[in-house]
């Protein structure tokens, strides 16, 4: 084992030890308004969000960045095939961005794009594009690949299956998290059209599953590996279930992991322990916002 791979373990395992956890998590949500959370927030490793105004948006993109400035500190102590992991996991910070990038070129107010410094993958070619073509010639000429289109629920899927595959090829660990992220996916675009129809996700899910009409029926269709995230969930309204089911599972598989042998395994459950505190901190914003505990059918989803 090398010399950056217990470096980089070690950093990450002192990470986990300042997360918000359960406990600091129903506090916000308890605490009756933004305000009073943020207040509780500044004393949390997401400080940085307790500086803003009561804005539930903008304090959860900044429990995001906390989240994103964790990863790259991580990276830093990381030889490259660990770099090359944790680079694959933050995807979605760099999937973000390109989505706003598209917003803003089709008429919406800009949002300030998340600072990927070592973690980016293509961003700053992304970046620079001017119209909806140029962003999908930028993206074909990337590690993404071409989205096929410019329509955002084309690219939105697209994006998110390039992620899928780079996650696979890069951070195997965490298989069955992508199947059962694919499989909530397609069952949330059930009876949305040819959009998800277009194959984007075939290559990951299989054959058989554009068939289904229910999502009883893709779950039948889909392999062990991702149906496990539709277990009782009977129709789309009960996917919220398959949602938290799916967190359980990675972080249930990341404290695993992160107690394993100084090594990649360590730094992919490392990474999902720290996405789903961020996760949780966000969601006991909401739930300030609204002042009540985050309960969604009788579940508390702060657990």
């Amino acid at each position: 084992m090398s010399a950056g791979w217990v470096a980089g373990s070690v950093r990450g395992r002192l990470l986990l030890g300042r997360r918000l956890g359960p406990g600091g998590a129903l506090d916000l949500a308890q605490a009756g308004s933004v305000s009073e959370a943020l207040a509780l927030l500044a004393a949390s490793p997401y400080g940085r969000a307790a500086d803003l105004a009561g804005d539930v948006a903008a304090a959860q993109r900044a429990i995001a960045s906390t989240l994103l400035l964790q990863l790259r500190l991580l990276a830093g102590w990381l030889p490259p095939a660990g770099v090359g992991a944790v680079r694959a996991l933050a995807g979605w910070f760099e999937l973000v961005n390109i989505e706003g990038r598209l917003a803003y070129l089709l008429g919406h107010d800009p949002e300030h794009p998340f600072e990927l410094g070592s973690l980016s993958t293509s961003w700053p070619a992304l970046s620079r594009a001017q119209t909806p073509g140029d962003l999908r010639a930028a993206l074909a000429a990337s590690a993404w690949g071409d989205p096929g289109g410019e329509e955002p629920e084309d690219v939105h899927l697209f994006l998110r299956a390039a992620w899928a595959r780079r996650v696979l090829a890069e951070a195997p660990e965490a298989r069955d998290w992508v199947g059962g992220a694919l499989a909530l996916l397609a069952a949330r675009g059930l009876g949305r059209g040819a959009a998800l129809r277009s194959g984007a996700l075939s290559p990951l899910l299989g054959a058989g599953w554009e068939r289904a009409q229910t999502v009883e029926a893709l779950a039948a269709e889909l392999p062990r590996s991702a149906a496990w995230a539709l277990d009782g969930c009977a129709d789309p309204a009960d996917l919220w279930r398959g949602e938290s089911a799916w967190w359980g599972r990675v972080e249930r598989d990341g404290e695993e992991l992160a107690r394993g042998r100084e090594g990649r395994g360590t730094v992919v459950g490392v990474v999902a322990l720290l996405a789903a505190d961020a996760r949780r901190a966000s969601m006991a914003i909401a739930a300030a916002a609204r002042g009540e505990v985050a309960l969604v059918g009788g579940v508390d989803v702060l657990a």
